[in-house]
């Protein structure tokens, strides 16, 4: 049979079939009205891999971070590490600032050296604000200029309720906040982006060694996130607590192939912090069931006038999932490919040709896009008369 016809035969039957994909299920009981928080004022609890709110409580409110201020330091890093432009084996100096640093600390001594993967252990561990500044001068030369890196990171985030004066979150400043959905939101980019933090955050102790002029001496960093010996299905991710603050927490915990995130903002005491957040991720895994379609079906090739090939390969943008916390038959849902009969070249690797449509119940669930996967440019003269000639040979 014809390519073409394969094609539109391929889109005549609109590929509505159930699908046999992955589903991902946690046992389907039965919905609460809301999530059992009693006493933390503001929170918010989301499904990491699609952003998927489950529940939340005043998360767009503005309050003291305390020291989950740390996950945006945390993100910076890892986004210089990527570029290139620090290593984990960089050596770092104290300056004398940064040992000036009260709350928790590591105790660096002004002109100690300590490698940057040392220092993300003392900050992702231990929530060193000594450690904080140190790396933060490193990286953009003083600790001022890191805090304008991470409103501009902010912004980029879509983060509208947050706004940053130092890199630790020690400070009293009403001008430093941020609101419980968008630590979930720059918690979900740093747990997505660099899922490698989580072999830092999931430390529960640790030594180190101090070099200074003094002598060697071992410190044991202690893990401040008491959820790892709590809840065994802990990643990480940060807490935080001034007396302003209160007691704050960004908790990821994998289960079952779930990822959530709950952060909990100004609790009345640590206690309460870490048993609430248990208590919105054993919410989370109550009511929640991820539907996963990896797209590994093979697409059809698509005609294309204009060029001297024929036909185009096309690929989906990547696998599709959609939580639901409906109590929902995620084997209903449908699956639609959306594609144009024919294309005109040119033709760029990358653009978008069609799309692939979920839909449950006859609702639109999501979608993923389909993508040209290779570039045909338009044909001039001389490629048809190419073309012609090897006809002749043929």
């Amino acid at each position: 049979m014809p390519k073409s016809k394969t094609v539109r035969l391929f889109l005549r039957k609109a590929v509505l079939v159930f699908l046999s994909l992955t589903l991902i299920l946690t046992p389907a009981f039965p919905s609460y009205a809301e999530a059992p928080i009693k006493e933390t004022p503001s929170y918010i609890l989301i499904e990491a891999q699609t952003g998927q709110v489950i529940a939340e409580s005043n998360a767009n409110e503005r309050l003291a971070p305390a020291s989950v201020t740390k996950v945006m330091t945390l993100l910076l890093i890892f986004d210089f590490i990527e570029k290139g432009r620090v290593k984990l084996e960089h050596e770092i100096i104290t300056s004398a600032y940064a040992k000036s640093m009260g709350g928790s600390q590591v105790f660096l001594e002004e002109g100690e050296i300590q490698t940057l993967e040392t220092l993300i252990k003392c900050i992702a561990v231990a929530s060193g604000n000594d450690a904080s500044v140190a790396v933060a001068e490193h990286i953009a030369g003083s600790e001022a200029e890191f805090v304008k890196l991470m409103n501009e990171r902010a912004r980029e985030l879509g983060m509208r309720d947050t706004n940053f004066t130092d890199c630790s979150g020690l400070t009293d400043d009403d001008e430093h906040y941020m609101s419980a959905k968008d630590i979930a939101t720059l918690s979900r980019e740093l747990v997505t982006k660099y899922p490698e933090v989580l072999e830092y955050t999931q430390i529960w102790m640790e030594d180190i060694v101090h070099n200074t002029a003094q002598g060697s001496s071992v410190f044991t960093l202690s893990s401040t996130n008491k959820l790892l010996r709590m809840y065994e299905w802990t990643t990480g991710l940060k807490t935080g607590s001034t007396s302003k603050a209160k007691f704050c927490l960004s908790a990821t915990a994998s289960r079952d192939g779930i990822d959530l995130i709950a952060v909990i903002m100004a609790a009345p005491s640590g206690k309460t912090r870490f048993e609430e957040a248990m208590a919105l991720l054993n919410y989370g895994y109550t009511v929640s069931q991820l539907f996963e379609d990896k797209n590994e079906d093979i697409l059809p090739e698509l005609p294309i006038s204009g060029s001297v090939l024929d036909y185009v390969a096309i690929e989906y943008q990547g696998p599709f999932k959609y939580l639901d916390i409906k109590g929902s038959d995620l084997a209903q849902i449908e699956k639609v490919i959306n594609l144009p009969e024919k294309l005109t070249a040119p033709v760029n690797k990358g653009d978008a040709i069609g799309e692939a449509v979920y839909r449950l119940n006859g609702e639109r669930v999501g979608s993923v896009s389909i993508f040209s996967a290779m570039t045909v440019e338009k044909a001039g003269y001389f490629d048809y008369l190419h073309k012609a000639f090897k006809l002749l040979l043929v």
